[in-house]
């Protein structure tokens, strides 16, 4: 189930608490139930695809989260982290894979001790987590997608680019999402074969599963990689 379907089950869990609180004679218990349905909700309507709006969250290029954007999305923001810590623990997975030479995919890190070796540089695919403080700034580029969702070509492209220029300068490449399954490893089959590591993005996406065998990529994510595929082609004819 994608994170709209998610979110906006249990905002309607929420808001559902909130009315029987409310008929039950409480007065002020309902409203924090109704302030969390009610973000929980404008998260739903902006992840859902036909939306897509992950600008809602106030994430910045730097990977930080404005001052009202914490106070507004604090619970929701909190529990995402929560989630994707837990739902690592449970299913007892590698944090990250090296997948060719100094090229890594994975989940968020938390600490420095949960970097891959070689102190590199970071492509973030997230809307929903900060960049931690132990990654230096010029280290760091910023994809905000919401989760499941997939980034354009445009941004697949810009993504490419910054990496490429990073492995010039002998930088190993971490790209990570929350969990290192989707968004992630969208962006990581386009840099494979940008550099001629894979032939086509599909086989670079058959490398990245004899590491990671639970990466999962989605219609979204097949969907512009072939149009990422396409506009490379035409360029190259160009």
């Amino acid at each position: 189930m994608g994170i709209s379907k998610v979110v906006g089950c249990a905002a309607t869990v929420l808001f559902s608490a909130a009315i029987y609180l409310k008929k039950s004679g409480f007065t002020y218990m309902p409203i924090p139930l109704l302030v969390g349905a009610l973000v929980g909700y404008s998260v739903s309507i902006a992840s859902h695809p036909s939306i897509n709006l992950p600008s809602l969250l106030g994430k910045r290029s730097d990977g930080s989260f404005p001052l009202w954007a914490k106070f507004i999305f604090g619970p929701y923001l909190v529990s995402v982290r929560l989630y994707a810590v837990l739902k690592r623990l449970k299913r007892r997975e590698s944090l990250y894979n090296e997948v060719s030479e100094n090229l890594y995919v994975g989940g968020w890190p938390t600490s420095p001790s949960q970097m891959p070796p070689g102190d590199p540089v970071v492509i973030d695919c997230t809307c929903e987590l900060p960049k931690g403080s132990f990654i230096n700034k010029d280290a760091y580029f910023c994809i905000p997608l919401w989760d499941s969702r997939s980034p354009s070509p445009a941004q697949i492209e810009s993504a490419v680019r910054w990496a490429c220029q990073k492995r010039a300068e002998k930088k190993p490449i971490y790209i990570h999402c929350a969990n290192g399954h989707g968004r992630s490893v969208c962006v990581m089959c386009a840099l494979l074969v940008e550099l001629g590591v894979a032939e086509s993005w599909k086989d670079a996406e058959k490398m990245i599963r004899e590491k990671r065998p639970f990466i999962r990529m989605n219609s979204h994510h097949r969907k512009n990689m072939e149009e990422w595929t396409k506009q490379r082609i035409t360029s190259k004819k160009g």
